[in-house]
């Protein structure tokens, strides 16, 4: 199984946070978190590393 220990998480206004999706390394999630970024949209998207017990 691959570890996926990389998220990028969406945190809207309210402060709710939604998983975006998982990724191997740190640089591949935060290419996709800022492509969505750019999207025009006004939320905040997080790059945060897993604790692997917790997934």
């Amino acid at each position: 199984m691959t570890e996926l220990p990389w998220v990028v998480v969406r945190q809207d206004d309210n402060g709710n946070r939604y998983r975006v999706g998982r990724y191997a390394t740190r640089e591949e999630a935060e290419r996709v978190a800022g492509t969505l970024d750019t999207r025009g949209h006004k939320q905040l998207y997080l790059v945060e590393r897993i604790d692997r017990q917790a997934s």
